[in-house]
């Protein structure tokens, strides 16, 4: 391991707003902040959006910086990224911004019933042909519904069109309710997104920040000329969640690879 990274590692240690559980803390067991974040990590009690993969934290940084009303929380597994985000946080004292160290597998162990109002999820892997891996997956979506409020809402912002097809047709197989839909905000589908379902819910402010806010690899795929999708939808749904019935390449979707559809 290079120096670099031991010196992050280290540093991580320091930062307030870095919670870093050990496995035995969350595997088969409650994490003690579970159903507290509000009180017990975070002094005001606000709404809790949660981002998973968050990388370095831009995305969970500039959130918080620009909704104060909102608490929220970047997860990952690599603390060598989430070192910059946590700097951020703490060497600015942000009152709204925390950082969690862990793998996603992981999540119910750390978030109560009812505790988080929204999830983001940016730019993941699409784990093409690795389904029960997909964060959008019928396994995942059951571990995001035993947290989130009635009404919750999975935003997915992603350069994977494989990863929005897919997802777009696991929210209509299992009867969700899909607020927005793009398969490039920064093409035409841009003023529509205005008076899409998720303006209505979260209010013009937060497709400003679908454009507004990007991520260090958003900005090197918009340099590459990939277009960004987005989706955002309801994840209630009573009973198990099914895998969609959907043909990818019917879609139009590279069977492989982390590219755009064609056309």
């Amino acid at each position: 391991m290079g120096k670099d990274k031991l010196r992050k590692f280290k540093e991580n240690e320091t930062f307030s707003c870095l919670v870093q559980p050990s496995t035995a803390e969350v595997l088969g067991c409650d994490h003690p902040l579970k159903g507290h974040w509000n009180g017990g990590f975070f002094r005001e009690e606000r709404p809790l959006v949660v981002e998973l993969g968050c990388g370095k934290g831009e995305y969970t940084v500039d959130l918080a910086l620009r909704n104060p009303a909102f608490n929220y929380i970047g997860v990952d597994i690599k603390g060598a990224r989430l070192w910059k985000g946590a700097k951020f946080a703490h060497e600015n004292g942000l009152p709204n911004v925390g950082f969690l160290r862990t793998r996603i597998e992981f999540i119910g162990s750390l978030f109560a019933p009812g505790e988080v109002s929204e999830i983001w999820i940016t730019f993941a892997d699409p784990q093409i042909g690795r389904e029960k891996k997909r964060l959008t997956s019928p396994l995942f979506l059951s571990r995001y519904r035993n947290f989130l409020k009635p009404g919750g809402i999975v935003h997915l912002k992603t350069d994977s069109r494989y990863l929005h097809e897919y997802s777009k047709a696991i929210a209509g197989q299992n009867g969700l309710e899909i607020l927005a839909s793009s398969t490039d905000i920064y093409g035409a589908d841009r003023e529509r997104l205005y008076s899409s379902g998720i303006a209505s819910v979260c209010g013009r402010d937060a497709v400003d920040a679908l454009f507004q806010v990007q991520t260090f690899y958003e900005k090197q795929y918009l340099a590459q000329g990939i277009p960004i999708t987005y989706l955002a939808f309801v994840i209630d749904h009573d009973g198990d969640y099914v895998s969609p019935d959907w043909d990818p390449d019917a879609a139009g979707c590279a069977s492989t690879g982390n590219l755009p559809c064609k056309g």
